[in-house]
């Protein structure tokens, strides 16, 4: 008799209205966390009062917050980060929106296991405006990556990547939106296959098994 097939332990952390983790959330519902790969067991964000957590409040998933501001600095707000992560002893950590860059103890800990979006097709356009960076580039094509997280900017391995068509009549919150369709979708799978099938880093390539 086969063994049973066990869900991988997610973490997600957030930091605004949570689109990405409630596609995830819908996606393990839908497929049910055995057949997709994965479960969510907890999600964290650094503040509080946010559409995120209220999502994750619903779906009857334990949230914490841990906030910059109460820390006395931003190694100890990352080792504080790295040490809420850890209680729930994930194997993957999603970055679903979350807006702070994790430093080297949460890198040490969390290295080659933490997923993120960008809205470009890096390396073009990385940092906090790859929507608006590629408007103003006069881009015809831009779209989201899916990578793991390093200790640059938008640098780590990249995992997969979704393209979207910039049309002339694009602004940056309508073309922000049409990225953001794909992101979710994009995100979901990956996150699936990674945790369904396993994988290994080679260098900058990133190969599912």
């Amino acid at each position: 008799m086969a063994a049973k097939p066990v869900a991988k332990r997610l973490v997600v952390l957030v930091s605004g209205s949570g689109t990405n983790l409630q596609a995830l959330l819908d996606a393990i519902e839908t497929t049910g966390a055995e057949a997709y790969g994965a479960e969510i067991v907890a999600v964290g964000a650094d503040r509080a009062g946010i559409e995120g957590l209220a999502r994750a409040e619903r779906a009857g998933l334990p949230t914490f917050v841990c906030r910059v501001k109460d820390h006395g600095s931003r190694e100890e707000w990352d080792r504080a980060l790295a040490e809420a992560v850890a209680a729930y002893e994930p194997d993957l950590v999603v970055s679903a929106g979350f807006m702070k860059i994790v430093g080297k103890e949460f890198l040490a800990r969390f290295g080659g296991r933490f997923v993120n979006t960008h809205p470009a097709l890096l390396p073009s356009f990385p940092g906090a405006h790859g929507v608006r960076d590629a408007l103003a580039y006069g881009a015809r094509v831009t779209g989201c990556t899916v990578h793991f997280v390093d200790d640059g900017v938008d640098t780590g391995p990249i995992i997969a990547q979704g393209v979207v068509e910039i049309r002339d009549e694009d602004d940056e919150s309508a073309l922000h939106e049409r990225i953001k369709e794909v992101e979710r979708r994009l995100l979901v799978d990956v996150v699936g296959r990674l945790a369904r099938n396993g994988y290994r880093i080679e260098g900058r390539k990133v190969v599912i098994q």
